[in-house]
């Protein structure tokens, strides 16, 4: 091979490497380490030197093509599927941008979509210019769509791939007959041109059913979410119809116990105050500030913890039973919390790690709610955790929502498999005096 030849296939090799990260950077965003990218880009830069200097079958010539581009895709962070349907997709761009450069260079050349034909020099030097050119010109495709693709994650069905697979499949096949069997022309050259348009469409309608899809699946888990919301609300209603029910009944306990000391009874009447107050005690379940929703919730989760083995340790002070705080939004938050907490202790193995501590207090100006509990495996990287709706569910986006709707704010820390969450909810009178 000549000196000038190899420079040029370096020079592609270089070239496609910054634009196939450039091209995985505008579809999936999310890089991994470095140390380990590298290693793909390793990999792509022997393969691709490969594959432009060893003539292959058309066959193997094509799969070493999208293996080349494949190898780059492996350094981001997205399903397999996707890795494969935008390698392809990149694959059969390249290929019709290609197309059309031999075409303006040689009209008359009979172009065969594979390296096998440039058996010299000359058409090697042909074929390395319009390859050259083409890594140039899908710089521009490549901004194209970049414009179109928001860099959604959200896992399609199978049958979703194929169907979008079988866009660029038939493109290049259908470009490939054109090449071999009609006139290099003007119709050639926008039915190629046509080809390429197809293909980055497909980058937009790919985003936009992913986008409904996700829209839907959201919507559906936050209508569960709303139900799991509704559960609690109604939890604190039946805990103020009990604590009602037991005012009521201990009026007429202190009558009885009345008569039993006019008598004299006073044994009789000693018991009875010792009966009552048990009673009052188990309708209250340990916890009773004073507030109906942090009663009642926390309650149920002393009970859950319980039944499931889990140590339940509690830290409730508040300035003010009347918190102001709506009901709703209250259930919304605590009971999120909790329900996170129990749910990751209920997966721990170890007994002795199932611990969870409910701290709740409050002030003249905020409430503050922390709940720290063991998880199975130490969490490495919490911003992705964060972000999965899959680890903590859509509770969080909705408690999100409320710290933003009361100006308040939500941390989570992770040290030593230990998960915490801390929410802070400003009364509305501290927000009207930072105003």
């Amino acid at each position: 091979m000549e000196p000038l030849i190899l420079l040029l296939n370096l020079s592609i090799v270089l070239v496609m490497a910054v634009q196939v990260n450039f091209y995985f950077n505008s579809v999936f965003g999310k890089e991994r380490s470095k140390p380990t990218k590298w290693k793909y880009i390793l990999a792509f830069l022997i393969i691709n030197v490969l594959y432009l200097t060893v003539p292959f079958s058309l066959l193997w010539s094509n799969l070493l093509y999208v293996t080349v581009i494949f190898c780059l895709s492996l350094g981001y962070e997205a399903e397999l599927r996707m890795k494969l349907v935008f390698s392809v997709l990149y694959a059969v761009l390249l290929t019709l941008v290609n197309t059309l450069c031999l075409y303006l260079l040689d009209p008359s050349l009979s172009v065969a979509l594979d390296n096998a034909y440039t058996s010299n020099n000359g058409d090697q030097m042909l074929y390395g210019r319009a390859l050259l050119i083409s890594c140039i010109i899908m710089f521009a495709v490549i901004q194209v769509i970049r414009f179109f693709s928001k860099r959604r994650s959200y896992p399609l069905s199978f049958r979703y791939y194929l169907l979008f697979l079988s866009v660029p499949a038939i493109s290049i096949y259908q470009v490939n007959v054109l090449t071999i069997y009609s006139e290099k022309n003007i119709n050639y050259f926008l039915s190629v041109f046509g080809f390429i348009i197809v293909n980055v469409l497909v980058v937009y309608i790919l985003d936009t059913v992913m986008a409904r899809f996700q829209l839907l699946h959201e919507n559906t888990q936050l209508q569960l979410q709303m139900n799991y919301q509704d559960a609690n609300y109604e939890k604190t209603v039946h805990s103020f119809k009990k604590i009602k029910s037991i005012i009521h009944d201990t009026n007429q306990h202190l009558l009885y116990i009345e008569e039993c000391i006019s008598r004299g009874m006073t044994v009789e009447a000693s018991e009875h105050i010792r009966v009552t107050l048990n009673k009052v005690e188990g309708a209250y379940h340990r916890i009773n500030t004073g507030n109906l929703v942090i009663d009642a919730l926390v309650t149920n989760a002393l009970n859950i913890g319980q039944a499931n083995g889990i140590t339940m340790a509690t830290e409730l002070l508040l300035f003010d039973s009347k918190l102001p705080v709506d009901r709703y939004d209250l259930c919304v938050v605590l009971g999120n919390l909790l329900d996170n907490a129990i749910e990751a202790s209920k997966k721990i193995k170890m007994a002795e790690d199932r611990h969870i501590l409910i701290h709740i207090r409050s002030n003249e100006v905020a409430l503050f709610i922390r709940v720290r509990n063991h998880v199975e495996r130490e969490i490495t990287n919490l911003q992705s955790k964060k972000a999965n709706p899959e680890y903590h569910g859509y509770g969080l986006t909705n408690i999100k929502r409320i710290c933003e709707k009361y100006g308040g704010h939500m941390t989570i820390e992770s040290e030593s498999r230990q998960f915490e969450n801390m929410v802070v909810l400003p009364f509305a009178s501290s927000r009207d005096s930072r105003t």
